[in-house]
């Protein structure tokens, strides 16, 4: 999730945890938490740019970096807080909740969560939550802007930390539960419509959990399209991209587009465009893909020939959004 869903949720836990007694500096706590495995965005700063999206939710965001750094966590906020008299093992539940807990909520995303880092590169992803949800960061935001402004003798402080976690909690249930019928539903249509496959996925367009992207093929291909959970007819109006893997081989055996293909989980079609080769990474969707089913897509990646030149990446997530797109959206969500 976006850092400042991470900043409140951890407030949340904060409050929950030792508000009473650290007061509203519990919340500073959490919040500090809950986004420590996020330290990794300092890799970018010498990294290139396959390595880096590796890097990204990789070790930071492992079992084994959580279970270092939460009791590094727990034992300076006890010696900073000693007069409190705050057990260490009161300490350590606190922060074991608000540090694994992010990387549990990353691992509903599309971008995919390395739990077993260093030992296995495989990433969890759930694909059951867009990036930045803003029905899933609204109550836990209300609820840390009202922990700040209520005094700490209130209270109604435990009502407004019960509020920001219980209701997220019930969200991420929800989107679990639509993400089911979703899938439940795509078997039988890729069943009906006689699509080939031997991978496939949904994950849920920006910003809301009603509307999914599909996407089903295998090594040749793959079908693209999108599904509302509002949809009467029980069909996706696919569109083909070829995955074209020859074209890998005119860029010879380099390392960056074999750790582009280990970041795209093999959902990626490549394409050439004039001297250009260019890596599509399916898995994040395309820009308005409801609007234009051709369109390009959102992480796209411009492969050089020449071997000395750096690896360009496109994102364009919400590149030509405006009044008609937005209404086409919306329109797309209320089902066809």
């Amino acid at each position: 999730m976006d850092s400042l869903t991470h900043i409140a949720l951890g407030a949340c836990i904060g409050e929950a945890f030792a508000g009473k007694r650290l007061g509203k500096r519990a919340m500073l706590w959490g919040a500090l938490a809950q986004t420590i495995p996020d330290i990794d965005f300092v890799a970018s700063f010498w990294m290139d740019t396959p390595s880096s999206l590796l890097a990204h939710r990789g070790f930071t965001h492992s079992i084994l970096f959580c279970a270092m750094i939460t009791p590094v966590f727990a034992m300076v906020a006890e010696r900073l807080h000693r007069p409190k008299n705050f057990k260490l093992s009161s300490l350590m539940l606190f922060f074991v909740v608000a540090i694994f807990s992010h990387i549990l909520i990353d691992a509903f995303n599309s971008y995919g969560v390395g739990w077993f880092e260093p030992f296995n590169h495989y990433r969890i992803s759930f694909n059951a939550v867009y990036v930045a949800d803003p029905f899933f960061s609204f109550w836990p935001g209300i609820a840390s802007v009202a922990l700040i402004i209520v005094k700490e003798s209130l209270p109604q402080r435990k009502k407004w930390w019960l509020t920001g976690l219980g209701m997220s909690a019930l969200y991420l249930i929800v989107c679990l539960f639509i993400k089911f019928k979703i899938d439940a539903g795509l078997s039988d249509i890729v069943v009906k419509q006689q699509l080939e496959h031997k991978r496939y996925f949904t994950t849920p367009a920006p910003f809301q959990n009603l509307l999914w992207y599909v996407v089903v093929g295998n090594d040749s291909g793959y079908e693209v399209g999108f599904r509302s959970i509002l949809d009467s007819k029980k069909q996706i109006d696919f569109q083909y991209f070829p995955r074209n893997d020859s074209l890998v081989k005119q860029m010879g055996n380099r390392e960056e587009v074999q750790q582009l293909i280990r970041f795209s989980q093999q959902f990626f079609t490549i394409e050439k465009r004039g001297d250009t080769i260019v890596f599509n990474d399916l898995r994040f969707g395309q820009i308005h893909g409801w609007e234009n089913p051709r369109g390009p897509f959102v992480f796209h990646y411009l492969l050089q020939y020449d071997l000395n030149s750096n690896l360009v990446v496109q994102r364009g997530r919400l590149q030509g959004w405006d009044h008609s797109t937005i209404k086409a959206y919306l329109k797309r969500i209320e089902g066809n």
